[in-house]
């Protein structure tokens, strides 16, 4: 912690600013998808999973990763913005979030090859045409795992049509009174399919050298940075490695981070994995605390650190110790959607409470 006169104050409840951006702490709400929306419209269980949040004090709340098409969903019950009808419904999402002092984010994704399969609790299987599902489209084709679906490989004319889903994403995502995107290139879906070798096979423009593997991911930083206004931030969500010899490594992280920084894109997300099925992570609190470190230290650019941090003195550590910008949290906020308000608690920080509740503190 720092000290202001003779008080130590806790660096997790510092601002955190970003273009006209202010979040009012450094801990924020993590994409979680929820598998609860019909034909990729968020409902009231997205509202209330949402605001719950924001009430509960975070910084910034990104919500679901939210498909620019119908085939980028990862289920048929997942959230879209690829239509007016979904933004519309995101509208109020958004309006509550920022009324209870939250940045109001969301993560626009494709699910490229880890297309169209069923809720994890219904066993997270390939979804036929026939109930409902489509063919996965990828870099190459190749499938993710056994038993995963074929998928097809993209043309050309194909990805120019996919940078366009995502800028029009971005505009819907503006007009619903969304102040941040994040930009979901990692856990194996499509853009990190063809940033990874692993999973890219490509001999044309976009595929081979680290220059055409990672062209995908900053055309499409490009359509988002023109229809997305200056004064808003956008975030890169990436897999800092695979996990897997011959894969995407830290290394190729910093110089795309290094490349990103320069068109746009104000902090990296740094999350890792799920690109391949089986691949050995070593799970332990904070395991990729230090992929952020690097990225920040190396790259020059704002991160965002995740993975395994339950408590709040290691949220606090992070920050303090400069290891990334802001602290995200995903299924500790599933626990507990009031952790903010109980990290406060706990570092003697100030986080004002809503007037309604006033009367407990």
């Amino acid at each position: 912690m720092h000290l202001h006169g003779e008080t130590a104050l806790a660096r997790l409840f510092d601002p955190f600013e970003q273009r006209s951006q202010t979040l009012r702490n450094r801990l924020v709400v993590a994409p979680m998808c929820q598998y609860s929306a019909v034909d990729g419209v968020p409902n009231d269980w997205h509202l209330v999973h949402l605001g719950s949040r924001a009430v509960g004090g975070a910084g910034a709340i990104i919500a679901e990763a939210s498909a620019v098409s119908a085939e980028g969903r990862i289920s048929p019950a997942d959230t879209g913005i690829w239509n007016d009808r979904q933004a519309e419904a995101w509208t109020r999402i958004a309006r509550f979030m920022t009324c209870q002092g939250a940045v109001p984010g969301i993560q626009l994704a494709h699910a490229g090859r880890k297309a169209s399969v069923a809720p994890p609790w219904l066993g997270g299987i390939s979804v036929s045409q026939a109930d409902g599902g489509w063919t996965p489209v990828a870099p190459s084709a190749l499938p993710f795992s056994e038993t995963s679906a074929m998928p097809r490989a993209l043309d050309e004319a194909q990805l120019r049509n996919l940078v366009d889903d995502f800028a029009a994403a971005a505009w819907r995502a503006l007009a619903a009174g969304f102040r941040l995107i994040e930009l979901h290139a990692a856990h194996g879906y499509l853009l990190h399919q063809f940033l990874s070798p692993l999973s890219n096979k490509r001999d044309d423009a976009y595929g081979g050298s680290f220059e055409n593997r990672t062209r995908l991911v900053l055309e499409v930083i490009d359509a988002v940075r023109k229809v997305w206004p200056e004064r808003l931030p956008i975030w890169l969500r990436i897999s800092a490695t695979d996990w897997t010899d011959g894969g995407w490594d830290i290394e190729q992280s910093i110089e795309l981070a290094r490349l990103v920084s320069t068109r746009g894109v104000d902090l990296i997300d740094v999350s890792s994995g799920g690109l391949v099925h089986g691949a050995q992570i070593p799970l332990q609190p904070g395991y990729q605390v230090p992929f952020s470190a690097r990225i920040r230290r190396e790259a020059g650019i704002a991160t965002g650190a995740v993975g395994l941090i339950t408590e709040p003195g290691h949220a606090e550590s992070v920050i303090e110790h400069g290891d990334a910008d802001v602290v995200l949290l995903a299924r500790e906020l599933l626990r507990d959607p009031y952790f903010p308000r109980r990290a406060a608690r706990e570092l003697e920080a100030d986080l004002h409470a809503p007037e309604q509740y006033l009367r407990a503190w």
